[in-house]
């Protein structure tokens, strides 16, 4: 206790000093620099470094893309413009080649005139996702929802979509925006559906044709259900997969065809060699990613199961799939598997390169989940079972929602993965952006000599969809807190 009392000192204040702001050198920008950029002599001398980098960097690039040509009809034409402006011996980018090919750069071959069926297919993708990924963030449900239902009509509109289905369209934005505001839970059901509708968008013919793949996996469904109530559920698991096959290799196809000629409804059938550009990456990478997540899961099971042949068969399905590379994966697609089929058997090449592609990227997945699942502590299994929950109820309410948490960053980054590999499909002769800039918009004499432009068009384009991608992991993980904050 101090042995100084009030009374004894001459002075003292009797009421408080008012706030004053800090020194400028410990806040605001200043205080950000001296901590993270100049925070000591290796520090600096890293970031002078750095600095210098990006200086190089930027000042042999700016004058490239400052002088940079829009509109032309040639390279020729781009570099006259170039001189006739900046001089003689300036050089500058003729971006004029993405403004007069961007048709060949997003579409491929696909007919001009159905531009708007892949723009309605990829438009409804996000109406499909969003009460799965934004089902939590009313906010950013409503931007997302918004901008795809405004930017998706008004890119119908721009691509000549004639009348009735510009109408249906526009009908489907606006009742899906109000199903997946009002009743989230039946918005779902649309989810399941979209990969029918989108097959049907993309590839057209009759709409029973789709319809009748829908109903084989319907079949199937209620024969392993109504099996499973007897408690004989692998055996309805093995006739419900069993009658599928059946119904869609046999008495599928008749009954669409008796459908279609009874109420004919169709769309001009474009054939897969029309796909190209960042249609067919599109395609290829989003069927990839939605199929191999829930494969990886099953995979990742099995090879933690108790029974030796589950486990088994998993270890060898996964352990094959990454030592093989998925070029080689995409030759057997392509050349091999016709030699297996039976003569006269028509297997569509996108279908057999996404099949390929979703098995790849499957056996990744199962390992990146048997991670997650890994890494929970046995106490977790042990509770499940003390609750006297089943094998399935366990691990659906309770090992599998904290293992995929776990597991996000490396789910996303397969992810990411996957879709960049979609441009492997070149060596199969798919015309994936790469191999549509090389053969098809370089190959014309207008545009012979355009290298960089193309590049860094297809370049920026991956680099917004996998950021994106990145950007939704860093928020989902945020919102789950998956550091246990």
């Amino acid at each position: 206790m101090s042995e100084v009392h009030a009374e004894t000192v001459p002075f003292v204040r009797g009421t408080m000093l008012p706030p004053t702001p800090p020194p400028a050198r410990q806040s605001g920008v200043v205080l950000w620099l001296r901590e993270n950029l100049f925070s000591g002599p290796l520090n600096i001398l890293l970031t002078l470094a750095g600095l210098a980098v990006v200086w190089s960097i930027v000042s042999h690039l700016w004058p490239w893309f400052a002088n940079s040509v829009w509109n032309a009809s040639s390279i020729g034409e781009c570099r006259q413009i170039i001189a006739e402006r900046d001089g003689p011996g300036a050089t500058g980018a003729c971006f004029a080649i993405i403004r007069e090919r961007w048709n060949q750069f997003i579409f491929g071959f696909y007919p001009a005139e159905h531009y708007w069926r892949p723009t309605a297919a990829f438009a409804l993708l996000l109406f499909a996702v969003a009460p799965i990924l934004f089902s939590e963030s009313r906010r950013l449900r409503w931007t997302v929802l918004a901008l795809t239902a405004v930017l998706g009509f008004a890119a119908c509109v721009a691509l000549g979509t004639p009348i009735r289905p510009l109408l249906v369209i526009g009908a489907a934005f606006v009742a899906l925006t109000a199903l997946i505001e009002y009743a989230p839970g039946r918005a779902l059901v649309f989810s399941l559906l979209y990969p029918f509708l989108a097959v049907w968008l993309l590839w057209g013919g009759p709409i029973w044709n789709p319809l009748a793949v829908l109903a084989g996996f319907a079949l199937a469904l209620i024969i392993w259900r109504t099996l499973g109530r007897f408690g004989a559920g692998l055996i309805g698991l093995a006739l419900g997969v069993g009658f599928a096959v059946w119904w869609w290799t046999a008495l599928g196809p008749r009954v669409a065809a008796d459908l279609q000629a009874l109420l004919p409804m169709a769309l001009a059938p474009v054939e897969s060699r029309s796909f190209g550009g960042f249609l067919l990456a599109l395609t290829i990478g989003v069927s990839g990613i939605v199929m191999s997540l829930p494969l990886g899961i099953i995979l990742a099971l099995a090879r933690q199961s108790n029974l030796p042949v589950v486990k088994m068969l998993a270890v060898m399905f996964i352990e094959f799939i990454r030592g093989v590379p998925l070029i080689t994966l995409l030759f057997v697609a392509s050349i091999l598997l016709n030699y297996f089929l039976p003569p006269g058997t028509s297997f569509d090449i996108i279908l057999r390169v996404i099949i390929m592609v979703t098995l790849f990227a499957s056996a990744y997945m199962a390992e990146v989940i048997r991670g997650g699942l890994a890494a929970l502590p046995r106490g977790q299994y042990e509770g499940a079972d003390s609750l006297g929950l089943t094998y399935w109820q366990a691990q659906r309410l309770i090992i599998l929602p904290q293992a995929l948490k776990i597991s996000i960053p490396g789910i996303v980054g397969t992810f990411i993965g996957v879709f960049k590999d979609t441009t492997l499909v070149t060596f199969v002769g798919l015309f994936d952006p790469l191999k549509q800039m090389a053969d098809t918009i370089r190959a014309t004499f207008a545009w012979k000599g355009a290298y960089w432009e193309p590049y860094v068009f297809t370049g920026t384009i991956f680099f917004i969809l996998c950021f994106a991608m990145s950007r939704y992991a860093m928020y989902l993980e945020r919102r789950l807190k998956t550091d246990h904050r």
